[in-house]
């Protein structure tokens, strides 16, 4: 299958690729560059032919051949949402649109569409579903359920879409990212030996590993269609349910000589547990390989196999606000976040 990846210089992207090859798959990516600076360590074999582009600007010509789409290139995580919502919506939520309708238009025949748990927001029940209601708390989340909402109305015969609802991310990638909870909390345990938190640490997180969700997109894929045809599947699983707190503990425990406190802010108010029987009980071949424990000792195996210093984890090409804002200030990207001639 010929299959085209959006962000495949992003996180997730970087993963993804090889995987898909090492399957006999042929791989296309697309992705416009932003965070091309954040390469952590040399950890794949195989990269896709990628293409140097908006996903708003892609072409019926781009996308020749193609048979499955995976789009995870959008403006990433709640505070880079908050820098400029309405280029947020511009991007995730009408060029996510744009892409589904323009790959049903040329006949492409699946559609897999990176979601977040985000979406739930403040969840009212415990381990929510994929048929529990929606609250999303940010920009992030919201364009999340629009295009779900928009691009689910586009399926048919023809045109299988499928959402996958990743839990929050963690582990180690070569475009490591150290602005999601558990990889920055491990950071700062390796290049400070402190965790020192500003709040008490009772929200819940579901948290899912890099390469379980590249798992599960490869089983998105490779399902026949009637499992998949316009479903909404949690990612992740139920077991990996943790309050913040636990997450801090966890890596403590697995940093030696990591200090631990908690403060009395509780003003982030996202809190939710997931529910993922669905995807655990009906897409073929998905289950976890990871834990909160293993990708932490995951991470400290890493950070001393490469002598991690603290500028290379504040380093603005693995925190994606810092690298946007950075790009903004040197005028590199205009004020609807295309590239400057």
């Amino acid at each position: 299958m010929k299959i085209l990846i959006t962000g495949t210089e992003g996180y997730l992207g970087s993963l993804l690729p090889p995987l898909l090859i090492a399957r006999g798959h042929e791989v296309l990516g697309v992705d416009t560059g932003f965070y091309k600076v954040g390469w952590l360590y040399n950890g794949t074999d195989v990269t896709a032919k990628t293409l140097n582009k908006d996903i708003r600007n892609i072409t019926p010509e781009d996308l020749l051949g193609v048979e499955a789409i995976v789009h995870m290139a959008e403006l990433s995580n709640d505070p880079t949402g908050q820098l400029a919502p309405n280029i947020t919506y511009e991007i995730n939520h009408l060029g996510s649109v744009r892409l589904a309708n323009l790959a049903k238009a040329v006949g492409i025949r699946r559609f897999v569409y990176m979601s977040s748990c985000s979406v739930y927001g403040v969840a009212s029940e415990d381990d929510v579903t994929e048929e529990s209601p929606v609250n999303p708390q940010t920009a992030y989340a919201e364009c999340k359920t629009l295009v779900e909402r928009d691009v689910q109305a586009l399926a048919d015969d023809d045109f299988s879409p499928t959402f996958m609802r990743n839990a929050t991310a963690f582990g180690a990638s070569p475009r490591m990212r150290f602005d999601i909870v558990l990889n920055n909390l491990s950071g700062l345990a390796w290049t400070t030996k402190e965790i020192k938190m500003t709040s008490d640490g009772t929200p819940w997180r579901p948290l899912v590993h890099a390469l379980d969700i590249c798992k599960a997109i490869v089983c998105a894929l490779e399902a026949p269609r009637d499992i998949v045809h316009n479903q909404v599947f949690n990612v992740g699983d139920t077991a990996n349910n943790y309050r913040v707190k636990e997450i801090a503990e966890i890596i403590a425990d697995a940093f030696p000589g990591c200090r631990l406190s908690f403060g009395n802010n509780g003003s982030d108010n996202r809190s939710y547990r997931v529910s993922f029987e669905k995807i655990n009980t009906i897409l073929p071949g998905f289950k976890c390989d990871w834990n909160a424990q293993r990708g932490a000792q995951q991470l400290l195996d890493l950070f001393s196999q490469i002598d991690m210093t603290e500028d290379t984890f504040l380093f603005r090409g693995f925190t994606r606000l810092k690298q946007l804002e950075y790009l903004i200030r040197t005028q590199q990207i205009d004020k609807d976040f295309f590239w400057n001639k």
